[in-house]
């Protein structure tokens, strides 16, 4: 079963999340913000994070920079950023940070999933090619 780390500071979004996320088969993790999500990265390596930009204590971008530069054994964890903000050059320096992909609120659950099944099937094609090395 997939693991998904859920970092969203507005609870009933998290709870929303959560909710969504479980029914469509996959195993959960919570975080109000980046330290806490921090955490739980580098104790429960999750397979999937979607993260919230805008946060108290530490953003998304910065929860990104960090495990890029300071924790690359985690790098290859794909990234779904969220934000409220649509404009282009906040999508563009997401996306230049590393993320995976970006969306924009309010969430379209069946867009999330697409991308959450996208990012799987990019997951198991990397353990099939090393376990072919």
């Amino acid at each position: 079963m997939v693991t998904v780390l859920c970092i969203e500071d507005e609870v009933e979004i998290r709870n929303l999340l959560v909710e969504e996320l479980t029914e469509a088969g996959y195993r959960t993790l919570e975080a109000s913000n980046g330290a806490e999500g921090l955490e739980m990265i580098l104790s429960k390596w999750p397979d999937i994070v979607i993260s919230d930009i805008s946060m108290p204590v530490m953003d998304g971008h910065q929860l990104l920079a960090e495990i890029q530069i300071n924790h690359a054994e985690l790098s290859n964890i794909p990234f779904i950023l969220l934000t409220a903000l649509t404009d282009r050059e906040n999508t563009l320096a997401g996306l230049r940070a590393g993320a995976a992909d970006y969306l924009t609120k309010p969430l379209d659950f069946d867009l999330l999933l697409a991308k959450l099944e996208g990012c799987v099937t990019r997951l198991e094609n990397d353990k099939a090619v090393n376990r072919s090395f």
